[in-house]
């Protein structure tokens, strides 16, 4: 008969490590960037940007084509479109003799050549119509010429103003439905706005033609960066749902809830800038200008400032603004007293004195060899006490 023997267990082989990603790593809170306790730092990059901005629209201005000023435009068919054919043109109108014609020169299409000038009596259109003629190698008579009148270019304006104000009212009527938050509209609305001065301000800053498209291509940037916005709302909307269940703060789960999306962000504007910058490339350095350079710009510069924004802007002033309400204020004081108690009860189990052990050794009486084993005080006792 012998006691019971204790063996020792196989060591077993440690497991690999599980490579995670990092976009996991941000979705789960295991790494975090606090976008809204660093967010006066944005709001003061913002803030240089519109300054920028409105100091370029007051001193520059905005270079309007001539669908908003009015003018004079003419197009001509060339045999072959090089790459001075641009500068020919514009040398060829300026030496006409004319005075302050402000030219423009575009290309149209691969065998067509754009000319606008400012509005032109009828001597003067004779004079800059034939000098165009030599320059293509054709007669007056197959220049196109359109007069477009100051009053038309008003009523594009007009009509412009009307589309933008019809457009955020219904963003701010909708994300009030959608979100049932007034505060998450605001900030929204507050974002766009954003988008649209800094947009303008780089068109007077780089001194882009303000035409159709460009109005076409700022529309399209403010549902771009409305749409990452409601992204990133939405998720913030469903981390904030029980505050009190995931023991954070409103804050807190709002900054989680932009990590979350951040990997999706960028990588949403990534794909969207590529194709747009070679838009922008082909307008502004194979063309030279045109359709192309004026909405390739917009889209450009819309949809980087509307994803920054998005993250940046618009969820920090949404924190900011919700966190200012008494029963916020008062959720965040409990999640504090919360870790509070925990922080003691931890630090209560780091200081209590390790529980004593007692050393049990048994002897095999057919082998000879003995064996220890460790096992806590109060065990052994009743094991004693059972025994006897």
């Amino acid at each position: 008969m012998s006691d019971t023997q204790v063996l020792e267990p196989t060591p077993a082989t440690p497991a690999k490590p599980k490579r995670v990603s990092f976009a996991h790593r941000l979705w789960t809170g295991e790494i975090s960037y606090n976008f809204v306790g660093h967010s006066r730092w944005f709001y003061m990059i913002s803030a240089v940007l519109i300054l920028v901005s409105i100091v370029s629209l007051l001193v520059r201005g905005l270079d309007l084509g001539i669908e908003f000023r009015g003018g004079s435009n003419f197009t001509v068919s060339v045999a072959n479109v090089t790459s001075t054919t641009l500068d020919d043109f514009r040398t060829a109108v300026i030496d006409s003799g004319v005075p302050n014609l402000d030219v423009t020169v575009a290309t149209i299409g691969s065998g067509r050549v754009s000319i606008e000038t400012r509005a032109l009596d009828v001597d003067e259109q004779i004079t800059v119509r034939e000098a165009i003629a030599e320059k293509a190698g054709t007669t007056a008579e197959k220049v196109d010429y359109q007069q477009i009148g100051a009053s038309w270019g008003k009523q594009v304006t007009r009509q412009a103003a009307i589309a933008l104000v019809v457009f955020l009212i219904l963003v701010a009527f909708l994300m009030g439905i959608y979100f049932r938050d007034w505060k998450m509209a605001l900030s929204a609305l507050v974002a766009l706005l954003h988008d649209m001065i800094i947009t303008v301000g780089i068109y007077a800053l780089v001194g882009f033609t303000v035409t159709p498209a460009t109005l076409t291509g700022l529309l399209t940037i403010l549902g771009y960066s409305l749409y990452d916005t409601v992204v990133v709302f939405d998720k913030v909307r469903e981390n904030t749902a029980n505050l009190d269940e995931y023991k954070s703060t409103y804050a807190e789960a709002a900054n989680h809830s932009v990590n979350q999306v951040l990997v999706r962000s960028i990588n949403t504007t990534v794909i969207g800038v590529l194709p747009v910058a070679a838009i922008l490339f082909a307008g502004a350095f194979i063309l030279g200008s045109g359709p192309l350079e004026d909405i390739g710009l917009a889209l450009f510069v819309g949809m980087i400032i509307g994803a920054y924004s998005s993250i940046f802007i618009a969820t920090p002033l949404l924190t900011h603004l919700r966190m200012g309400e008494p029963g916020m204020q008062q959720q965040a004081m409990r999640v504090a007293k919360r870790r509070e108690k925990l922080a003691k009860a931890e630090a209560a189990v780091k200081a209590a004195p390790a529980e004593p052990v007692f050393t049990i050794e048994t002897t095999s009486t057919s082998s000879g060899e003995s064996f220890t084993r460790q096992q806590p005080v109060k065990t052994a006792r009743s094991k004693r006490v059972k025994s006897s």
